[in-house]
């Protein structure tokens, strides 16, 4: 495939490959980050479904590879050790692994990160064809062979669909191929409770600690799960379990799936949330949810103190106005009600 396919191919528009030519070998370069990891799962998905029988591999960072434990459309994780070439040391490393991996080049290569780095990743894995997206930046469109139109797609799982699309895939079917995750060591909880993810890398996307407080209790007494990354240690209600600083992302992914339902500033584990259940309310301050907001479409959307399902946001007349993070913690109150009753 790999000589034909790079002589024929002009450098946009629809690349779809004949039967005759199915790629043997293919890798998707998605490093980072816990976000956008997720968004990439379904395209990577179409590809192994498409071609069941290439071996598919996937680059990613060792942090975000648990994503990966027994993805079914993913024959080889590899790791992209990144902080391993930090520094004059880091530097020196550098030849030996991009030896090792120009070792196995790959029929197709699909660069879904857009940035400088990985694009030079693909042309050194590049055996065959590279793909990579029209709004790829840091100059990384001179190292694609074709590239594909992301056109008006805002949403990143959009963007993503768009490369394979261009491929002459269906996709009809997405699948989200999370693992199944494991319990915190320390757990001890029983019945229902809400998972309340406050806080974010981003700045100016987390909730303050007095929002934290003042949610919890509102919703006493459904037990309040909050869980996440933060930098200092926050008091929490009676109804509430701190998990903060204390849980991996195997044992994040299983409160996720455990929770009646899941609260969650933008953020990598509010993605994976939306993958897994519509019953989530994704918090949006500055960030705009139609590009960055769950994919779920049944999933909510609380953004400038207006509530609407993510079908509907943008919508005339949509969402419920002027809800403070008290009446955030109602409406979520009766919502886990419902369910149990219903």
């Amino acid at each position: 495939m790999n000589a034909e396919l790079s002589e024929s191919a002009s450098p946009k528009g629809p690349f779809k490959i004949p039967d005759s030519k199915v790629p043997s070998s293919i890798l998707a370069i998605k490093p980072s980050s816990l976000g956008d990891v997720v968004h990439t799962l379904p395209a990577v998905a179409l590809l192994k479904l498409q071609w069941p029988s290439s071996q598919l591999r996937w680059l990613i960072n060792p942090e975000w590879a648990p994503l990966l434990a027994g993805n079914p459309h993913v024959d080889e994780v590899v790791i992209f050790p990144r902080r391993d070439f930090r520094g004059i040391r880091g530097w020196m490393r550098i030849p030996g692994w991009a030896k090792k991996m120009a070792a196995s080049k790959a029929d197709l290569v699909l660069d879904f990160q857009g940035l400088l780095r990985s694009a030079l990743i693909a042309r050194l894995c590049r055996g065959g064809t590279v793909i990579g997206l029209s709004d790829a930046r840091e100059g990384a469109r001179f190292f694609y062979d074709r590239v594909a139109d992301v056109g008006t797609a805002r949403h990143a799982v959009d963007r993503y669909l768009r490369l394979v699309a261009d491929l002459g895939i269906d996709l009809a079917q997405l699948e989200w191929a999370l693992p199944p995750g494991n319990p915190p060591a320390s757990w001890e909880e029983t019945g229902p409770f809400v998972l309340l993810h406050p806080f974010s890398r981003g700045p100016g996307k987390s909730l303050a600690e007095t929002e934290v407080a003042e949610f919890c209790r509102a919703l006493a007494p459904v037990r309040v799960v909050v869980a996440g990354r933060a930098d200092e240690a926050i008091e929490v209600p009676g109804n509430a379990t701190n998990l903060l600083n204390q849980t991996s992302l195997e044992e994040l992914i299983w409160l996720i799936r455990q929770a009646a339902f899941v609260v969650s500033v933008d953020s990598g584990p509010m993605h994976i949330a939306a993958a897994l259940t519509p019953n989530l309310v994704a918090i949006h301050t500055w960030s705009d949810p139609a590009k960055v907001g769950p994919y779920c479409p049944e999933a909510w959307v609380w953004k400038d103190r207006a509530l609407c399902k993510m079908r509907d946001f943008g919508g005339a007349g949509a969402g419920h106005e002027c809800l403070d993070i008290r009446a955030l913690a109602v409406f979520v109150a009766a919502r886990v009600a419902g369910d149990l009753l219903g």
